[in-house]
């Protein structure tokens, strides 16, 4: 066997990953760390780079979920209230009864219901998405100012806590559930054939119907799916921060869908991978972090957070618009 062809397979699997939605954001993570480096010498310290996986868990285990809902070409606008009213009512169970696994268990329940409805609302009822989960966002959020009177909850069990707070193994047991996540999600995807149903209700619903694919069960399912990442996602963030605050999570929607949009996964349906949604989730945190050791005002944050989905809009607009050419060609 020639050299040539004991190559070409590497050959292949090279070109593959250079031309994959993936590649141009690995790429453009590799450059703004090495840019960061050079700009600040505590960028690339063993506790910084810990911080950031850290301070990226809680939107890296909601941005699991939400690539499964982005994927049917669906959205998510209510997962930071999500998370904000199942962490409160849970740690305020959690407070008032001592018991930190009742608080575990609210959290999860209350997350759970919330998907339910919002999976119910655009599967069976066929609501639009954008709508439906904008409502239940700022119904969620109503209530969590309702429940809690604007005061916090403090003095939390530490079964509540653990999730956020602890160490296991010199790691923090936040980014170790974290990466399990998006194993979980990968393997989801990626190897079931639930993943196959998701990608062809995205990519067309009507075609996937008349295949014998459940549809509004499969459309349902993910947004259970992202109400329970974002419950896990709670409890991480009342462990590491210690209370439940009726404001937590705000404005956090927005770096979960600029994580997904920007980790390859189209608006469009059909389209997107657990892996580009954590190089997106990376990217964000490293930005973040980068920024915040610049001292660049946290609105400058928002811009950037912002542009980066436009930016990520537009490539797959671009993109798709590309294909239906070539297709029609």
């Amino acid at each position: 066997m020639s050299t040539a062809t004991q190559s070409s397979p590497w050959r292949h699997q090279v070109e593959r990953a250079l031309s994959s939605n993936i590649a141009p954001i690995v790429a453009a993570l590799i450059i703004v760390s090495v840019a960061l480096s050079f700009m600040s010498d505590v960028f690339l310290t063993s506790s910084n780079l810990t911080n950031i996986v850290t301070q990226s868990a809680v939107v890296g285990i909601a941005a699991v979920g939400a690539t499964f809902v982005i994927i049917t070409s669906g959205i998510d606008l209510s997962v930071g209230a999500t998370m904000a009213l199942a962490g409160f009512l849970g740690a305020q169970l959690a407070h008032h009864s001592d018991s930190g696994w009742l608080g575990l268990l609210a959290v999860m329940g209350v997350a759970v219901l919330v998907g339910a409805f919002n999976g119910f609302s655009v599967a069976w009822l066929g609501l639009a998405p954008f709508i439906v989960t904008l409502a239940v966002m700022g119904m969620a959020r109503g209530l969590t100012l309702q429940f809690s009177q604007g005061e916090s909850v403090y003095d939390l069990p530490s079964t509540l806590n653990w999730l956020g707070s602890a160490d296991l193994a010199g790691l923090k047991v936040s980014a170790i559930v974290t990466v399990l996540l998006f194993l979980v999600g990968h393997l989801l995807l990626s190897r079931t054939t639930f993943g196959h149903r998701v990608y062809a209700v995205g990519g067309n619903a009507d075609a996937a119907r008349l295949a014998g694919i459940n549809v509004k069960g499969v459309i349902f399912s993910t947004y259970v799916i992202a109400a329970v990442c974002a419950g896990v996602a709670a409890i991480v963030l009342v462990g590491r921060l210690d209370s439940a605050t009726p404001n937590a999570a705000t404005g956090t929607e927005l770096q979960v869908i600029a994580a997904v949009v920007i980790g390859g996964t189209s608006l469009f349906g059909g389209k997107g991978s657990m892996i580009g949604t954590l190089v997106g989730v990376l990217l964000i945190g490293v930005i973040n972090n980068g920024l915040t050791l610049l001292n660049v005002s946290s609105f400058w944050v928002q811009f950037v957070q912002g542009a980066l989905i436009f930016l990520a809009v537009l490539l797959d607009s671009f993109n798709t618009g590309r294909l239906k050419r070539a297709a029609t060609s």
